[in-house]
């Protein structure tokens, strides 16, 4: 049996039983093999822009004998996905920039498939902005922490109902872009934890802030750090 990571045994936690795969950015392969192996799905396509990764895929594809259940494909994002070909689209691993332009530049893929995983390694706030702003309803959102790094993902899906036109958003809204709303609302204790180290190293921030020669660009720094303390303790607040 493959053996997997924490961070990515989570996010194949959130791929229903059933569903038929994509693992974009799928380096070696190891999700879908993972899953196939335990019967939870009954094909994959992984997934990579890179050959080099995606021929370690099909070493490990052969190496457990998954060759007739999981396919490779090179492929930009989602550019190789076929309308209908995957129930459920894994997009892991990579940062959020390229999260949003993998669900841009595949819009009418992602948004038909019946729900997407994903998780963004940078720009959390961005990503949940731009999830709303595009009508991705989030089902549920998990957190890890794995080799001293925090890691924070969602199952997803599209309602056309749901497309957000708002100009601004609320300070909740904001503070849910960048905490999430259901690790929030269900006190999560992975990001208790995260918010405990991130209050502590605003505040070592600022503290170092605070004892540089006044400059518009340090006030500048200072209002920043600030802000994040208080949204990190308004968090905060819910585990009260």
């Amino acid at each position: 049996m493959v053996k997997i990571s924490e961070r990515l045994r989570t996010a194949a936690g959130l791929i229903g039983e059933g569903e038929r795969l994509a693992d974009v950015g799928t380096d070696h392969g190891y999700v879908p093999i993972y899953l196939v192996e335990r019967k939870h799905i009954p094909s994959a396509i992984a997934m990579d822009i890179r050959t080099g990764p995606l021929e370690r895929a099909r070493e490990h594809i052969r190496m457990y004998g998954m060759e007739d259940y999981i396919q490779t494909r090179l492929s930009d994002g989602v550019a190789a996905l076929k309308p209908g070909e995957a129930d459920t689209i894994l997009i892991a691993g990579m940062g959020g920039g390229l999260v949003k332009h993998i669900l841009e530049s595949g819009r009418v893929i992602c948004e038909q498939a019946h729900g997407l995983v994903l998780q963004p390694q940078s720009e959390l706030p961005k990503v949940r902005r731009f999830l709303m702003e595009n009508g991705y309803v989030t089902e549920r959102e998990e957190m890890v922490m794995e080799d001293g790094k925090y890691y924070p993902m969602m199952r997803v899906h599209f309602d056309a109902s749901a497309v957000s036109h708002a100009d601004s958003f609320t300070e909740e809204q904001e503070l849910e872009f960048r905490y999430g709303k259901q690790l929030l609302t269900e006190k999560h204790p992975v990001l208790l934890a995260y918010l405990r180290w991130e209050a502590q190293i605003q505040q070592d921030i600022l503290t170092q802030l605070s004892g540089q020669p006044a400059t518009e660009q340090i006030a500048a720094r200072i209002d920043d750090v600030k802000q994040i303390l208080a949204q990190n303790a308004r968090a905060l607040a819910y585990y009260e």
